[in-house]
């Protein structure tokens, strides 16, 4: 069961005045299929740069996609179960599922199920629970507290701490790195 994860968004009233618009537990979340226990909550999303604060539209309400927009940005919380010896990862079901256009390569495969480059520059800090970020050559064990930023690199998140980890992430649109 994914955690339900509150936000606010604010925004302006008739008068011009900020307000909170929005105050919620964040409506678009989703188990990734081929993951179990995986899930993604998107609390923000936009598809433009320079990004426009007008509107009063939830910016969160489309389908779910693993990768942002060309100048888009993705602001989500991703929870990510223990995986033990026996976890079973279909990863055509779960990038299928969010639409990725960058699903893990045979040979990535072979360090994990889930290895996998992006086209964006994504900004995580672990909230809650431990996992390690496996790289092509190494990994680290991150904690609560502690920050990636992770710049179109092959990676994979590896939760072996026998509890889910609660993982922020902004997801902005870059060149592909090489």
């Amino acid at each position: 069961m994914l955690q339900k994860i509150r936000r606010f968004v604010t925004g302006h009233n008739a008068a011009g005045k900020a307000i909170v618009a929005i105050d919620d537990h964040a409506p678009n979340a989703t188990e990734i299929k081929g993951w179990a226990g995986l899930g993604v909550t998107e609390l923000w999303v936009t598809d433009e740069m320079p990004v426009s604060n007008d509107g009063s539209k939830d910016r969160s309400l489309r389908p779910m996609r693993h990768d942002p927009t060309r100048s888009g940005t993705i602001f989500r919380v991703v929870e990510i179960p223990p995986e033990s010896a026996g976890t079973k990862i279909d990863p055509d079901a779960a990038f299928g599922q969010l639409g990725s256009t960058n699903k893990p390569s045979a040979t990535d495969s072979a360090r994990h199920p889930t290895m996998h480059k992006t086209n964006s520059i994504d900004y995580l800090v672990v909230i809650s629970g431990s996992m390690h970020m496996l790289m092509e050559e190494g990994e680290v064990e991150l904690h609560a507290g502690d920050c990636i930023v992770q710049r179109g690199t092959n990676h994979a998140w590896v939760n072996r701490s026998g509890k889910a980890c609660l993982l922020a992430a902004v997801l902005i649109n870059a060149k592909p790195a090489p």
